[in-house]
């Protein structure tokens, strides 16, 4: 097997991507632990080392996938997301660009490559962003045209919340997630107190409609996710199963090439295991009689029948009949025999 198929399959093993994920995780909690002062103090030697050998086995992971994928490294958008990651990490820290030290907890975010349910979920809400575009677009300009209806409307009221456009867009947007709104309807409610219309019109319509729609588009694009995986594991169960076919196909081909098969169908004397009697071509000898020769005619161990098929009780015609001998015929032939040996 050659080199890169060797590593393909090592980097492709479960035990491996466990590994992975183990120092992802002890890199993130790291990371999380040097927040701490008291904590830097005390173990910053160590933690300094933790992550610097946690990048070091990024980067050999990174170049032995790139040597082991090649050019199809590049066509996966996950490797050049790791890429990505790895490459930031790697960015001096030092001077103006001190606060890229902050970026190194973006490694976490490697999980997402690394554990095929995440990197699901976030192949879902990709798909689903052509949909949920439409759905962004027409929540923005429901609260633009609320926003532009409440700042005309409560501007005087309530100046905090709706003074003018941004602040009314930044009110919506706090009210649309739950926050607070109720104390904001009732501060314009003490002055216009048919201001409770507008306010769960635009709650019903915002809230309980629009975003509700993003969870839809989501679900489906999940849904989706979730067919095609099944169709591709359909199709990689039917390819296999074909595989193993055409094997045993084969292998039966071979098995039949190997038995000579006779005109009727059956096996061969050779399947029969029968041996071959030579100069014979492959035929079992005749049987000899016990008893006796047979003549031409087919006689038995008792009699001797001659080219007519007669017996000694009788002469067998033309037609297969049995005719008795007479006594007349007897006594000639009785009489002639003296007259033969004169």
């Amino acid at each position: 097997m050659p080199s890169r198929e060797r590593l393909r399959a090592l980097l492709e093993t479960h035990r491996f991507q466990q590994f992975i994920i183990s120092v992802i995780v002890i890199n993130a909690a790291t990371l999380g632990l040097e927040t701490s002062v008291a904590t830097v103090e005390r173990y910053g030697t160590l933690l300094t080392f933790v992550d610097h050998l946690a990048l070091y086995i990024f980067v050999v992971e990174l170049v032995a996938r790139l040597y082991a994928y090649g050019w199809r490294f590049f066509r996966n958008p996950w490797n050049l997301f790791d890429a990505a990651i790895v490459t930031v990490s790697l960015l001096p820290t030092a001077g103006g660009l001190s606060v890229l030290r902050a970026l190194r907890i973006l490694r976490a975010l490697r999980l997402i490559s690394v554990v095929p349910s995440l990197r699901r979920v976030v192949t879902a809400l990709l798909t689903a962003m052509p949909g949920m575009s439409s759905i962004v677009l027409l929540l923005a300009l429901v609260l633009y045209v609320t926003a532009v209806m409440g700042t005309k409307l409560y501007h005087v009221t309530a100046p905090e919340y709706f003074g003018d456009l941004p602040t009314s867009l930044f009110t919506l947007f706090q009210m649309m997630t739950g926050d607070a709104w109720s104390d904001i309807t009732r501060e314009v409610m003490a002055v216009h107190p048919s201001a409770w219309v507008f306010f769960v019109a635009f709650m019903l319509v915002c809230t309980f409609v629009v975003l509700n729609l993003f969870i839809a588009v989501v679900v489906s694009a999940m849904e989706e996710e979730h067919a095609e995986e099944s169709v591709q594991a359909t199709e990689d169960l039917g390819r296999a199963v074909l595989t193993e076919l055409a094997t045993l196909r084969a292998e039966v081909r071979e098995l039949r090439d190997r038995v000579p098969v006779t005109p009727d169908g059956g096996p061969g004397p050779a399947a029969k295991g029968t041996p071959n009697a030579a100069g014979n071509g492959g035929r079992p000898p005749a049987r000899t009689p016990a008893n006796g020769d047979e003549g031409n005619g087919g006689s038995d161990a008792k009699s001797t029948r001659g080219n007519n098929g007669s017996d000694a009780k009788g002469v067998r015609g033309n037609n297969g009949a049995r005719k008795p001998a007479t006594r007349g015929a007897a006594g000639r032939r009785r009489g002639s025999a003296p007259g033969q040996r004169e």
